[in-house]
């Protein structure tokens, strides 16, 4: 992620949505170092975990939020 403050936010706008549509950059804006808006793509699906680099190898081999079936609960004892 690049943290920009407003005024350099504005002198490299060009740069930054370069930044954000090739390489799929997160950009947060900050005014006196808080965090007041946030540049990402739009109308693609990005992997949050790519943008970490020792996090971009992990993948899930089941969706964690599929709902379970009758099958995976166990039986009541």
């Amino acid at each position: 992620m690049i943290v920009v403050n407003t005024h350099e936010a504005k002198t490299r706008l060009s740069a930054l949505l370069a930044a954000v549509e090739e390489q799929g950059e997160w950009v947060r804006i900050c005014r006196n170092g808080k965090p007041v808006a946030d540049l990402r793509p739009v109308g693609r699906q990005t992997d949050p975990l790519a943008r970490i680099e020792r996090l971009g190898g992990v993948r899930f081999i089941e969706d964690p939020v599929r709902p379970l079936s009758a099958e995976d609960w166990p039986d009541a004892e």
